[in-house]
Formats: C-alpha cells, sequence, structure tokens
C-alpha cells in the first residue's frame, strides 16, 4: 500500500478532500490505483492507496517529455 498524508491546515477547502475520498471510495477499476481507506492522525489525513510502482503520476509527468499521442493514450486508458 501507499499513505498519502495530507495536512488540513493548510488546505482551505477541506469539503474538496472529502468529496474526492467520496469519488475514489465509490469507484473502483483494474486501471486507476484504487483508495483503500483513510484515518485522521492528529492535524493530518492519512489516505491508504494501492500501491503503484513507478511513483506518483505528477513525479512522471515532470520527468519525462511526452507527445500528444502518448498523453492520448494515458487518458484513454
Amino acid at each position: 500500500v501507499a499513505v498519502k498524508k495530507v495536512s488540513l491546515q493548510k488546505q482551505p477547502q477541506k469539503e474538496l478532500i472529502v468529496n474526492e475520498l467520496l469519488v475514489v471510495r465509490d469507484n473502483k477499476h483494474p486501471n486507476i490505483v484504487n483508495y483503500l481507506d483513510s484515518y485522521l492522525v492528529g492535524d493530518k489525513l492519512w489516505i491508504i492507496m494501492e500501491y503503484m510502482d513507478g511513483g506518483p503520476l505528477s513525479s512522471v509527468i515532470k520527468e519525462v517529455h511526452m507527445d500528444e499521442g502518448e498523453m492520448a493514450a494515458i487518458c484513454r486508458e
């Protein structure tokens, strides 16, 4: 599993986090990293997700140049 720790003090719109958790909780798909559970630990929200080998997509986007066709294929999947 992977644990994403979100500081609630740094989140001006906490309702957006709650809405996102509700969406990922209710939607399961083999091509999406699935939500497993969440916990409030002090002032941080710990979000437990399936582990994705290779790191977060945001890191891949910053490090790897993709042409439009490659981006379209990823979005389609």
